[in-house]
């Protein structure tokens, strides 16, 4: 029984609930899918199962809002559907992503009730944060630590805005009381050791986490050894990306960067790169052979986040493209680049690290950044492929 808020290839957590289940089909398991009613839907034999559309966004009045906000705390419809599926189907896992503000945390008494077993795979810091990402308007932020949850509110850490900021309050406080991960999950997928750390630190029993690995096939990447002139970020343009410390970094070891995707920051980082004369170029929202063209024109990839990062798949795209990966020292990016081998790291925020990095690279000789290459290419191939994450997943099902 695989299960997510959405089923279709909406951001990175939907990636990996997709290919989960193409890859555990391919070893001959039988998936039955759980999830919400959506236009963008992939088909699915299950989606009469699937719970009605609710987009908080799309609310209509007061009344609409308050609805849907109750809603997206505890859904009893999620429950009353899921519980029709296990009876249809009687499955032997249960593998659950991200099931926030949808689903909700609600369908996981339902499951524990039924006797399946439960497997959350964690792409964000929900479980600790009421806000996902230990983030807010002045950076990383762990106020929430020890119990005060109401700082999500005080803090308005959902954007900025107060109402959201209280349904998540509300939902936090809720599923707190009721034990909903800490009563109904057996075991707790973690892509980076940075967050079961981090969720240790903050009181959960290690023994709960898993550490497995972000996956990738990359026979379906096509490595580009010889290094080009520019630096490459790919990945949304938002503030917690780092990338106006990209784009000073740019301007102060001259180099040439090519910054691709869209997001709330591209005007202000245009404006930025303008006023300080950085050789930037903005392409907008790339994908597929495009994408792949642009990081295999690099001379390195960076990584410039000031958030706590999971696993990043980016990082493994690059390396698969046999390129190196210059990453912020912070959260799970320093587990996954060798430093001075498949890339180097710098302190996330420092103008001065990163220009200094850059400049290195920028005098490195052709055959050093290739070798840095290849190395990374080496180490996702080894480290990093479906089968790998696939053999780890079967043996925590077996286990349980």
């Amino acid at each position: 029984l695989s299960i997510n808020n959405y089923h279709y290839a909406r951001g990175g957590a939907e990636v990996v609930y997709l290919e989960h289940n193409r890859l555990i089909e391919g070893r001959g398991w039988d998936v039955v899918h759980f999830s919400m009613q959506h236009p963008n839907n992939l088909a699915s034999p299950w989606s009469g199962y699937f719970v009605d559309e609710l987009e908080f966004d799309l609310a209509r009045g007061p009344l609409d809002k308050a609805r849907k906000g109750l809603k997206s705390v505890y859904s009893f419809e999620a429950r009353q559907k899921l519980d029709a599926l296990v009876t249809a189907t009687q499955p032997d896992v249960a593998h659950a992503h991200n099931i926030y503000h949808h689903l909700t945390p609600a369908i996981l008494s339902t499951l524990k009730a039924r006797g399946v077993p439960v497997v959350l795979t964690l792409h964000d810091l929900k479980i600790a944060c009421p806000a996902y990402k230990m983030l807010n308007a002045s950076g990383v932020c762990e106020a929430c630590k020890g119990g005060q949850l109401s700082n999500v509110m005080r803090n308005r850490c959902m954007k900025g805005s107060l109402a959201l900021s209280a349904v998540v309050w509300v939902e936090a406080s809720l599923h707190r009381l009721l034990g909903s991960y800490q009563k109904h999950v057996d075991r707790f997928v973690v892509p980076s050791r940075f967050f079961i750390d981090k969720f240790v630190e903050w009181g959960w029993p290690r023994d709960r986490f898993v550490h497995i690995a972000n996956f990738i096939d990359p026979s379906a990447f096509v490595p580009a050894y010889k290094p080009g002139e520019r630096f490459v970020y790919f990945g949304r343009l938002s503030e917690e990306k780092g990338l106006e410390t990209f784009v000073r970094a740019a301007a102060a070891s001259g180099s040439s960067v090519t910054i691709v995707g869209t997001g709330p920051q591209q005007a202000p980082l245009e404006k930025l790169a303008q006023s300080l004369g950085a050789d930037v170029e903005f392409t907008g929202y790339q994908t597929g052979d495009a994408l792949k063209q642009r990081i295999a024109d690099a001379r390195a990839v960076v990584l410039p986040s000031e958030w706590y990062e999971n696993g990043p798949i980016s990082i493994l795209e690059a390396y698969a493209l046999g390129k190196p990966v210059i990453g912020a020292r912070i959260g799970g990016i320093p587990e996954m680049i060798e430093d001075g081998a498949t890339g180097d790291v710098f302190e996330s925020g420092s103008v001065e690290g990163l220009s200094e990095l850059m400049t290195a690279y920028a005098g490195m000789s052709s055959a050093e950044v290739e070798a840095r290459g290849q190395r990374a290419r080496e180490k996702v191939t080894a480290e990093y492929t479906a089968e790998r994450y696939m053999d780890e997943v079967l043996g925590l099902y077996a286990g349980l």
